[in-house]
């Protein structure tokens, strides 16, 4: 069974996504520019080394949605805050390597997922690091084998995301891939647009 690579993502409605980018140019072009982000993205990440599954939300309306591609199977994520969610997903998808990825990271490459799951052959969690102390992926080797302790008190949007989350795998092997940034603000995408988005080296 080829590896899962999940990408979390919700329907883009003014004033559900990217919201602190809304606020700097308006909801309706945050939420028009997530959608072309997202349409990119996947098509970045067709792949025959993996399989591409959306973990959508909110579920009812994320299951049906015309918006995302018909051909791709879809996970809805379920309540709870994101640690719950992921978890769950994680749990869809059990006995075969399996990267969560946010919708929101302009600069994810195929080559970036590749050396992630290259990771899981000798650790059993992985991490894509973010500046802010967040993170842009988070990988398991065996989804079927999580520990209890999963992502419980983790002190999301903060500096202490990645930490926290590292921490509640229990003292498992984790290793670290490529630094790459989010767009929350206008001037987070500015920066991007700016470095021209980041390849692989």
């Amino acid at each position: 069974m080829r590896p899962a690579l999940v990408v979390m993502i919700k329907q883009p409605r003014p004033g559900r996504v990217k919201t602190r980018l809304g606020r700097d140019m308006g909801m309706v072009s945050a939420a028009w520019w997530f959608r072309h982000q997202t349409d990119q993205l996947l098509r970045r990440m067709r792949d025959p080394r993996w399989d591409l599954v959306l973990a959508v939300n909110p579920d009812r309306e994320g299951m049906a949605s015309r918006v995302w591609p018909a051909d791709l199977p879809r996970l809805p994520q379920g309540p709870g805050d994101l640690g719950a969610r992921m978890k769950r997903v994680f749990q869809a998808l059990p006995h075969r390597p399996a990267c969560i990825i946010g919708a929101d990271i302009p600069g994810i490459r195929a080559c970036h997922i590749s050396r992630a799951f290259a990771q899981l052959g000798q650790h059993d969690a992985v991490f894509g690091p973010a500046p802010d102390g967040g993170y842009w992926l988070v990988g398991v080797k065996h989804a079927g084998a999580l520990p209890a302790t999963l992502f419980r008190n983790i002190r999301w949007s903060s500096e202490h995301a990645l930490a926290d989350s590292a921490a509640s795998f229990g003292g498992r092997r984790i290793a670290l891939v490529d630094t790459l940034e989010d767009v929350d603000t206008v001037t987070d995408l500015r920066n991007h647009r700016r470095a021209g988005g980041a390849l692989c080296p």
